[in-house]
């Protein structure tokens, strides 16, 4: 069983950065200039989600 899992999206996509706190993730931080998409470096979020922090401590 996993002890964390991580989620990453692009800083610009709003409406999967409101799903993934939705589902219980925490931000942890931006990460500048992480991805090359469309012709030019993009920032991204990256999430994580401790098994002691699931919803109802249920194994992931």
């Amino acid at each position: 069983m996993a002890g964390r899992i991580q989620a990453w999206t692009d800083w610009a996509n709003l409406a999967e950065r409101r799903a993934v706190e939705k589902a219980g993730f925490v931000r942890e931080g931006v990460l500048r200039s992480a991805v090359w998409l469309g012709g030019q470096w993009r920032d991204a979020v990256i999430y994580s989600m401790l098994r002691a922090e699931r919803p109802g401590g249920e194994p992931m």
